[in-house]
C-alpha cells in the first residue's frame, strides 16, 4: 500500500459545547444567591447590561427581562382533578411555616443522649413570613433579646466592689464567650491586668454568683458543678461523677458504679440531675444573628385545594439590555473624513459593543429558560409528592430523576442540574429538591413500593417507642415492618438503624435501663 497525502470526505456528528451553552448549563446549577452574585459580575463586565431597581416601562428605550414577568414565575397545581398547569391567579402571602430543630447542647458536651431529644427525624427549617401591602411579619414585631453581655453587666453593677474590683470584673466579662463561659485562663488575666491572681479569683468568685448560675465557669465541670451546689446536690459521690464526665460520655456505667460508690438507682437518677442541667447558659441569651435559609421555590395550598408552586422573584436577579445606548454608539461613526486609524478603532469599538449585545442578549435568554425550567421541575415534584405534602413524612413516595424528567420531557442531567443547590419551601419545613429523590423497597404484596425516607422514619418511630425491657432487634423490626406491607432486609434495617446513630439492641437497652435513653 503506498503512503503518500490524499484528500478524503467523511461524515460524522459531535457535539460541540458552545460557550454560550455552557453558560446556560451552569446557570441552571445555581441557586438563586448564586446567580445573583453570577449576573453581578456580569453587569460589571457588561456596559450593555443594567440592573433594574424599578418595574422599567415599555417606553424607557431598553429591552427590559424580568424574571417575575416574563419568567412563567407561578402555576397551579389542581390534584383533586385532572392534572393542570395554568398560571396562578394570585401570589404567595405568608411563606410556609417550618420547624427548626435546637442543637442538643447538651449531647455535644456530654455525650449522646445526655441532652433533650428531639421529637422526630425528619424536620424543616422555617423562614421569614411574607406580607403584602407593607404588613409587618410577626416576628418582626417582637423585641430584641438581651445580649449576655448586657445581662451580666446589669447585674455587676448592682453588686457591690471596689474601683479595683470593677476594672478587673469588667475585664472577665470581656472575657466571656457566648456559652457563658472564660475563654482566657485566669493566669492570663492577671498578668494582662497586672493583678495578683488571687484578687482576680476573688472577682470572678462574686461573678459566678450572677443569674443563671454557671455563668463564668472556665469547664463543663465547674459549670455543672455551680448548678449542682445551688440547689445543694454536690455531695461526694455527685462530685465523683463530674470528675469522669469522659467516662458518662463513653456510657460506662459499670465504671461510674464502682467510682462512684451508688447502686443501680441512685446513679441513673445523678444522671437524671445531671441531663437536667445546663450546660451552656450563656446560649439562653441573644447573640448573633442566625442566617435565614432563603428558598428559591415556595410552595403553598390554596383554599380550593390547589397546589401553588411559585419560584422566589425576591432573591431573582433583574437586568436590562440597554438598546438605546447601544444604537447610539453604533450610529456615532463621526466624520466621513477620518483616518485609517481611527476607523480600525471604531471598527473595534463596534465589534467589541456587537459581542456585548448578544452576550447580554443570551444571558437574558439564559435567564428566561432557567426560571421556567426550575418552575417544570418543582411543579412535577409537587405532583408526584402531593400525598407527602398533604400527609407527612410516611407517604412520601419513591422516585427518581428519569421519572420527572420523562414527564416534563426533558434529560434527566437537565433535572439533576435543576434540582442541585436549590430549596423548596412546604407546609412542612424547607427542604433541598434533591430531598424529595429516594430510593423505593418493595412491597410483600407486590403492591406500591415505599420511599426509603419513609422507612427510616418508621424504623426510628419503632426504636423511640420502645420500653427498657421490650427493645426490638433488627430482626423484630423487620418482622414488623413486614406486617405492614414492607418487603425489607434486616441488614437493610441495620444500615438505616447506623446512618442515624441509632445503636443496637443489646446497647440501647442497657442505656435505657441505666436512663442514659428515653423510654417510650
Amino acid at each position: 500500500m503506498a503512503i503518500g497525502p490524499r484528500l478524503e470526505m467523511r461524515q460524522g456528528q459531535s457535539l460541540v459545547m458552545t460557550p454560550q451553552l455552557q453558560q446556560a448549563i451552569k446557570l441552571l446549577q445555581l441557586s438563586n444567591l448564586e446567580l445573583t452574585a453570577y449576573v453581578e459580575q456580569e453587569l460589571e463586565r457588561n456596559p450593555l447590561l443594567e440592573r433594574q431597581d424599578g418595574d422599567g416601562g415599555p417606553d424607557d428605550g431598553r429591552d427590559a427581562f424580568d424574571v417575575a414577568e416574563t419568567g412563567g414565575d407561578a402555576v397551579r397545581l389542581d390534584l383533586e382533578s385532572d392534572t393542570s398547569i395554568a398560571p396562578a391567579l394570585e401570589a404567595m402571602d405568608v411563606m410556609p411555616e417550618g420547624n427548626d430543630r435546637g442543637a442538643d447542647a447538651a449531647g455535644e458536651a456530654m455525650g449522646e443522649g445526655l441532652g433533650p431529644n428531639s421529637d422526630s427525624y425528619i424536620t424543616g427549617r422555617g423562614g421569614d413570613a411574607r406580607f403584602e401591602d407593607g404588613e409587618s411579619s410577626l416576628e418582626q414585631t417582637l423585641s430584641e433579646n438581651q445580649s449576655l453581655r448586657s445581662h451580666v453587666e446589669d447585674q455587676w453593677r448592682l453588686m457591690p466592689a471596689s474601683p479595683a474590683e470593677r476594672l478587673i470584673g469588667q475585664a472577665l466579662i470581656d472575657c466571656l464567650d457566648e456559652a457563658g463561659y472564660l475563654a482566657e485562663p485566669l493566669p492570663e488575666i492577671a498578668e494582662r491586668l497586672g493583678a495578683p491572681e488571687a484578687a482576680v479569683e476573688a472577682v470572678l468568685l462574686k461573678l459566678q454568683q450572677i443569674d443563671p448560675t454557671g455563668l463564668f465557669a472556665r469547664s463543663l465541670k465547674e459549670c455543672l458543678a455551680l448548678q449542682l451546689r445551688e440547689r445543694d446536690r454536690l455531695d461526694p459521690a455527685m462530685q465523683c461523677l463530674l470528675d469522669h464526665l469522659e467516662m458518662l460520655a463513653r456510657r460506662d456505667i459499670p465504671g461510674l458504679l464502682k467510682l462512684c460508690g451508688v447502686d443501680q438507682e441512685d446513679l441513673t437518677d445523678m444522671i437524671k440531675e445531671v441531663r437536667a442541667l445546663n450546660p451552656k447558659p450563656g446560649l439562653m441569651f441573644g447573640g448573633e444573628p442566625v442566617q435565614t435559609l432563603i428558598p428559591d421555590v415556595f410552595v403553598r395550598r390554596s383554599p380550593d385545594g390547589a397546589w401553588l408552586v411559585e419560584l422566589n422573584n425576591d432573591t431573582l436577579p433583574r437586568v436590562l439590555v440597554n438598546s438605546r445606548y447601544y444604537a447610539s454608539v453604533a450610529r456615532g461613526g463621526g466624520a466621513k473624513d477620518k483616518g485609517a486609524e481611527a476607523k480600525e478603532r471604531d471598527k473595534a469599538a463596534k465589534t467589541y459593543l456587537s459581542e456585548c449585545l448578544n452576550s447580554a442578549n443570551w444571558l437574558v435568554k439564559s435567564l428566561d429558560q432557567r426560571a421556567q425550567t426550575i418552575l417544570k421541575v418543582a411543579s412535577e415534584i409537587v405532583r408526584q409528592q402531593e400525598a407527602f405534602l398533604r400527609l407527612g413524612i410516611n407517604h412520601l413516595k419513591p422516585l427518581n430523576l428519569k421519572a420527572v424528567a420523562e414527564v416534563i420531557e426533558m434529560h434527566e442531567s437537565t433535572v439533576s442540574r435543576v434540582t442541585s443547590n436549590k430549596t423548596m419551601a412546604t407546609p412542612r419545613g424547607i427542604f433541598e429538591m434533591k430531598y424529595f429523590f429516594t430510593a423505593s423497597i418493595s412491597a410483600t404484596d407486590g403492591g406500591e413500593s415505599f420511599s426509603a425516607e419513609a422507612i427510616r422514619h418508621r424504623i426510628k418511630d419503632l426504636i423511640d417507642a420502645e420500653s427498657a425491657d421490650d427493645v426490638l432487634s433488627d430482626d423484630k423490626i423487620v418482622e414488623i415492618l413486614a406486617g405492614k406491607g414492607v418487603d425489607i432486609a434486616r441488614r437493610t434495617v441495620a444500615k438505616y438503624r447506623e446512618a442515624m446513630n441509632i445503636a443496637s439492641s443489646v446497647e440501647r437497652r442497657r442505656l435505657k435501663k441505666a436512663g442514659l435513653l428515653p423510654v417510650g
